[in-house]
């Protein structure tokens, strides 16, 4: 963590647009005009390009930038494996799938010296990282800056949602801030390195190794509502001339790979192309719901999507619960008792969540999976139950899902970690008869 790092992400400038063709040229004259490959590209620099999507997937799915570097990726020594750590991958075979409800405390500190990298570690997910199918749910703590490597992801993309601590984000294509209250999406491949913006840093991430995250179609919603494309920020050109050894860790089929280049590869001086990073501010979701009775499912709490080969069946949902109004005359109004056939992950980023009256606090999070019955606690069944039923604005909280089409098996060091709180079905205890004939 360091005072520089705060003052860069402070002067911060962004292009602004989800999905849009961007282009930013970190030296004028450095992004070639007319043509991607020129004979010679200005300035001396390399043309290269990064495909997120194979050259033959219909234009509006279709995802790659160019990128115009000092040294090309190719010029690199030979990658050799290194130790995984707490990073796990799919397929998860070292468990089985539990149906039983589980919930986590947030992670113990980490030892002093811990790098946004080396402080990852796999809750749990499903699918196949090399098959390019389902997602991974990763967590981390970090205090210390990540020096002289940087890191890159060819199994998926990578959606970071920090819960304590402000991240600068160094990729490839240019720098972004995230801060609690964000998430940041690092496309698959996309190198790049993590600084500080506080003592401290914790939060969650989801691995999506399926189809690139979209904005969900919004059906008989209309043409506005939920997020915004244009609150979907994306960085200006800014590169590193660096000449002194980087250590490059990639994590490939599930495993990490390292070699040490006598460069920085976040070199890139000018790109154009819609394979991109984001940050999004989640405060800035567009809340819809209800003003008559009942509520709409979660889904209309969607932020971003990964579709699967079955229309409106998700590989992975991102859903945030944002600050909003309840006034449903007649309803129950905290989230439903429920079983789903999707299943679900939450974490809490601040305050607290509406269906759970305790325990479940920021940094932690529950796996509630397929057809798992789940619901209220008993504290806020009863008093929602009892509650007048004037409009109500919630603001005290702000929660997030990833929802997934497959079950989620929790890792061996997740489901074995004393983190685990191994009482939560007692928060359904207490839930009495009340039936009349």
């Amino acid at each position: 963590m360091s005072e520089q790092a705060r003052k860069t992400a402070e002067a911060l400038e962004y292009l602004t647009g989800f999905g849009n063709e961007h282009s930013s040229e970190a030296v004028p004259g450095a992004l070639p005009i007319g043509r991607n490959s020129p004979q010679r590209a200005p300035l001396g620099l390399y043309a290269e390009q990064l495909s997120g999507s194979a050259f033959t997937e219909p234009r509006t799915h279709n995802r790659r930038s160019w990128l115009y570097r000092i040294r090309p990726s190719a010029a690199h020594p030979p990658f050799t494996r290194i130790d995984n750590g707490g990073l796990r991958s799919a397929p998860f075979t070292e468990s089985v799938a539990d149906p039983n409800r589980l919930r986590w405390n947030p992670l113990p500190e980490p030892a002093p010296g811990t790098d946004f990298l080396s402080g990852l570690w796999t809750l749990g997910g499903n699918g196949d990282a090399a098959q390019r199918a389902g997602m991974a749910i990763h967590l981390y703590a970090a205090n210390a800056d990540m020096t002289d490597r940087v890191f890159s992801d060819s199994d998926g993309e990578l959606l970071i949602v920090p819960e304590r601590g402000g991240l600068l984000l160094r990729t490839e294509l240019g720098l972004l801030a995230a801060r609690p209250g964000d998430m940041a999406l690092i496309p698959r491949g996309v190198r790049f390195r993590v600084e500080l913006l506080d003592a401290d840093a914790r939060g969650y991430i989801c691995e999506n190794y399926g189809q690139p995250f979209e904005l969900p179609n919004l059906g008989p919603i209309g043409a506005n509502g939920l997020a915004a494309a244009r609150d979907f920020q994306a960085p200006v050109a800014a590169y590193e001339d660096s000449e002194r050894p980087t250590e490059v860790i990639n994590k490939f089929c599930g495993n990490l790979w390292s070699a040490t280049y006598d460069h920085s590869p976040l070199d890139v001086v000018a790109w154009h192309g819609s394979h991109v990073p984001y940050v999004y501010d989640m405060r800035r979701f567009n809340v819809l719901g209800s003003i008559s009775y009942d509520h709409p499912d979660p889904s209309i709490f969607t932020v971003l999507t990964s579709p699967s080969d079955t229309p409106g069946l998700a590989g992975v949902d991102f859903v945030v619960f944002a600050p909003r109004w309840l006034v449903g005359e007649d309803t129950f109004r905290p989230p439903y008792f429920h079983r789903n056939v999707m299943s679900e992950y939450m974490g809490l980023i601040e305050g607290a969540y509406d269906a759970k009256a305790e325990g479940f606090v920021p940094g932690g999070g529950s796996l509630h999976n397929m057809m798992s019955a789940h619901g209220p606690d008993h504290e806020t069944f009863e008093r929602a139950s009892a509650a007048e039923l004037k409009p109500q604005k919630i603001d005290d909280g702000l929660a997030f899902m990833f929802e997934t089409r497959w079950p989620i098996t929790a890792t061996a060091q997740a489901a074995g970690a004393d983190h685990l709180q191994r009482g939560y079905d007692d928060v359904w205890q207490g839930l009495q008869r009340h039936f009349r004939a």
